[in-house]
């Protein structure tokens, strides 16, 4: 038997995955890595290419090893990674620089585009679904301010995803589910759009070729990962959009929730709907020709759990361990104990998108008591689970009101959807089914389909999709709930709202602000 590898470079981890040619996933190798700030530079998050390739490597050696595989059974690889990463080239195709995905050190060039050229951002918005908040033009524009030097030596960009497909290659091309986020991308062409480039006194001339997912790039030149020279390497995507595809939500109107680092919320619609002119919600290229993808982000949610975890919960890691139970597993258990509403506590941390203008308030928990039968772990954990719904039920209506879609189903999957009590939150939130797939990892299941239709195993991604994707369970809303729900959220707009003006006063410290703000 074949089989296909998906390597998925993710906020906070990077994973090599490999799956048979039924969906079934055979092993995994991973690794944690970290985005660094440079040093004298704020709110920048550097992509240490060098570093994180090794990482890479490392993880494709891993799952070959455990799978007891070696590279020539590997038909096919290709990738998927945080969107808005980008990295820029030579033109020998040697990387010069690279930032992860949420980079804000573009500040004064926001400002600079927003106050010399009027209107900018929403022209810009209309074409191509994002505004400068996460975008790459304000970042080069910074490295041409900042780092002439390197500037003068770009001849190409390219996104995280397309990095890694080059390294393993040698050829630099993107693709418009994760090109698209660059911001300098059409909807409607889903292609390049230079002249955005053009127009702000920038280079119009490092824009690699497009290819849809699922096309192949060529073979594999680099003899240090362990694959094969005969490995086909094939064009995957944005983790978001290929998460779409390893769940089946491939048609317009199928509504998905991906829970990992970041948690975004997203809804299948036709690439002739426009952005709404809120700028509340980004638009992105899906991975199907013909349809873009409606979506909210909740910032860090999966990184607050990890960072509550390792703060807090020293003796549930002790504890776990002894049970060989997962740690998550374990504070879930003491979670249901806790009565909906968290007896009242109201976490702080991401708030509702609001892409035109995207800052957050500071981290904080409201409303905790000094009675330890009220405020506890297991209450203070809860409370992050029911956040993360409640953000993102919030989101989705936001997507409803310019897109007119309500559905009745939610597609949830990656790490949270492993959770029980976080599923049965979401549904009581949602007021929704919640459908959970046997292969939690959808990104990884999308980029291996991206991997088998370059093979010629798959005759395209939206049929293999759904022949491939299994449903493990289901979590029906409880009413009850669900209007206590609808109380918290209204509790939780106002006590946000009354947080961010503590940051408008310098009072607090934003957790995350957009450049220009």
């Amino acid at each position: 038997m074949k089989y296909l590898m998906a390597i998925d470079a993710g906020t906070g981890s990077v994973r090599a995955v490999i799956f048979d040619t039924n969906g079934n996933q055979i092993s995994v190798g991973q690794s944690e890595w970290v985005h660094l700030a440079e040093d004298g530079v704020p709110n920048s998050m550097n992509f240490d290419f060098k570093k994180n390739w090794q990482l890479t490597i490392g993880c494709i050696k891993k799952a070959l090893s455990d799978a007891g595989l070696k590279g020539t059974d590997i038909k096919a690889v290709s990738a998927s990674s945080m969107r808005e990463g980008i990295v820029l080239y030579d033109k020998s195709g040697q990387e010069l620089w690279a930032v992860a995905n949420v980079d804000a050190r573009a500040d004064k060039e926001v400002k600079y585009l927003k106050k010399n050229f009027k209107g900018i951002e929403e022209q810009f918005y209309q074409k191509s679904g994002q505004t400068f908040a996460l975008g790459a033009l304000p970042r080069i524009l910074w490295v041409k301010n900042n780092r002439p030097k390197i500037y003068k030596k770009v001849a190409k960009i390219s996104m995280i995803s397309d990095w890694i497909l080059a390294k393993l290659s040698g050829v630099i091309a993107t693709d418009p589910s994760n090109g698209g986020t660059s911001g300098i991308y059409s909807l409607k062409k889903r292609d390049w759009l230079p002249q955005m480039a053009t127009k702000i006194g920038l280079k119009d001339n490092i824009f690699p070729p497009t290819f849809e997912s699922g096309e192949v790039l060529g073979t594999l030149t680099d003899k240090s990962s362990g694959l094969s020279e005969k490995t086909l390497v094939v064009m995957g995507g944005g983790d978001v959009q290929l998460g779409g595809a390893g769940l089946g939500v491939v048609n317009s109107g199928e509504v998905a929730i991906l829970g990992g680092s970041f948690w975004q919320q997203v809804v299948n619609i036709p690439c002739k709907v426009k952005p709404p002119k809120s700028m509340d919600i980004r638009v992105n290229p899906h991975v199907i020709t013909g349809l873009s993808q409606a979506e909210g982000i909740t910032f860090f949610s999966g990184l607050v759990m990890r960072w509550f975890r390792d703060v807090f919960c020293g003796e549930e890691l002790i504890e776990a361990k002894k049970r060989k139970i997962d740690v998550y597993t374990l504070l879930e258990e003491k979670a249901k104990k806790i009565s909906v509403g968290s007896n009242g506590i109201l976490p702080i941390f991401s708030d509702s998108m609001k892409y035109g203008k995207w800052y957050h308030a500071s981290p904080s928990f409201l409303n905790l008591s000094i009675d330890p039968n009220i405020c506890n772990k297991a209450s203070m954990f809860r409370a992050l689970q029911e956040n993360a719904c409640i953000v993102s039920n919030i989101n989705l209506k936001k997507i409803e009101k310019f897109t007119g879609v309500k559905s009745k189903t939610i597609v949830f999957a990656s790490g949270a959807s492993k959770g029980d009590l976080w599923c049965q939150i979401l549904a009581d939130v949602t007021g929704c089914k919640i459908k959970v797939p046997k292969v939690k990892e959808a990104t990884a299941l999308g980029t291996a389909i991206c991997a088998g239709v370059g093979a010629g195993i798959y005759e395209n991604i939206a049929k293999a999709s759904k022949k491939l994707v299994v449903w493990e369970k289901e979590y029906l809303p409880n009413k009850k709930n669900t209007k206590i729900y609808k109380k918290i959220t209204k509790q939780w707009q106002k006590a946000y709202k009354a947080q961010l003006k503590l940051v408008d006063k310098n009072i607090t410290t934003s957790m995350w602000k957009a450049p220009g703000l």
